[in-house]
């Protein structure tokens, strides 16, 4: 799938331009609360129209302004689910899943009631009510109920904002089910990074209306541009490799190399994404010795730039994948760092989730 986006839409204390392009996958769309996020996924269902410009899906046109076209939302096949989940209180899960097999009609074409319950894990929901459910469990149905309107792009609006952590730990693995069993194009609005990082494959970043950075997430993240107010970070796919009982430690293995962490819930052959924050990361001309980080990698330096008033932000190649770190001015200058210079770069900590063992 190929989602086209140039739209503007202007209201009292206002003013929405944007414009990107997303492959497919999970598109994340993050950013402040108040920057347009919302909005976009409405112009995208069709709740809201723009003043001006165009959306398409895998070339089909949903709307054009300046030619007239506009599909109507119960026309499009995208998949709405909002922050509040929106189910029919007087329905029970089952039925509330079985108006969005009816909604769809004969345009539905994807996976039957049965194989939805089971994906989302509400299988023991079916016969109850709204009211009985947790945040957690509400999210999952209102997600199965999208679905089964046989959708072609599913728009997530902060579908954990309202949620607790232990809730969000709750549902994030059935999202993650979703994205990698379904192949379900999405577009997930968040302000959350975490959540970001460990969903999706394109990043948009807007702030006050505008799109200040976008492409793949690994590549946006690592970038030092102050404007898109996020932190600059490295975001890995690791497997896990090894696990060490008597120290509490697994191994991630990736492409340049290997890191260890505390073992936590993690189990062997496990996939995730990690995430190395460039504040996170010190920089050595040599490699040293006896330090307790455990996490020492050679790399080099692709590019240095200024970060802050004091600070200069380097963008590092380890074995083919892209580090970044933080430091001062001065230390950048003591050490001589310059764009091709060998170095290693000693990781002090990561943030990654744990998800439980199946």
């Amino acid at each position: 799938m190929s989602l086209s986006v140039d739209i503007s839409l202007s209201r009292p204390g206002f003013t929405l331009d944007v414009a990107f392009d997303s492959p497919g996958g999970v598109t994340a769309l993050f950013g402040r609360s108040g920057a347009g996020k919302s909005t976009i996924a409405g112009l995208l269902a069709g709740l809201v129209k723009p003043d001006r410009g165009r959306i398409a899906i895998d070339g089909e046109v949903l709307v054009d302004r300046s030619a007239g076209i506009f599909v109507p939302p119960h026309r499009r096949r995208i998949g709405s689910v909002f922050q509040d989940g929106r189910l029919f209180p007087h329905l029970t899960v089952r039925r509330n899943l079985l108006y969005g097999a009816w909604f769809a009609g004969r345009r539905a074409g994807g996976k039957p009631l049965s194989d939805i319950v089971e994906l989302l894990g509400i299988g023991p929901l079916l016969d109850r009510r709204p009211a009985t459910l947790s945040g957690g469990e509400k999210q999952r149905v209102a997600i199965g109920r999208a679905l089964l309107m046989g959708p072609r792009l599913l728009v997530l609006d902060e579908p954990l904002a309202a949620l607790d952590q232990a809730r969000k730990d709750e549902i994030l693995p059935y999202l993650e089910r979703l994205r990698d069993e379904t192949r379900l194009p999405m577009v997930y609005v968040s302000h959350a990074r975490d959540e970001v990082v460990r969903l999706a494959d394109q990043l948009v970043v807007i702030e006050a209306g505008r799109v200040v950075s976008s492409g793949p997430i690994a590549e946006v993240s690592s970038r030092f541009d102050p404007t898109t107010g996020a932190e600059p970070a490295a975001v890995l796919a690791v497997t896990v490799g090894a696990i060490d009982r008597a120290h509490g430690l697994a191994t991630l293995d990736f492409a340049g190399g290997t890191l260890r962490v505390p073992v936590g819930r993690l189990v062997l052959g496990q996939q995730l994404r990690l995430q190395i924050r460039a504040r996170d990361v010190a920089i050595a001309t040599g490699r040293p010795e006896g330090l307790s980080i455990l996490n020492i990698l050679p790399a080099t330096i692709l590019d240095m730039s200024d970060s802050g008033p004091t600070a200069v932000g380097l963008r590092l190649d380890c074995g083919g994948t892209v580090l970044v770190a933080e430091i001062t001015r001065l230390s950048a200058e003591t050490l001589g760092l310059a764009r091709g210079r060998a170095v290693h770069a000693l990781v002090k900590s990561v943030s990654f989730d744990r998800p439980a063992a199946d």
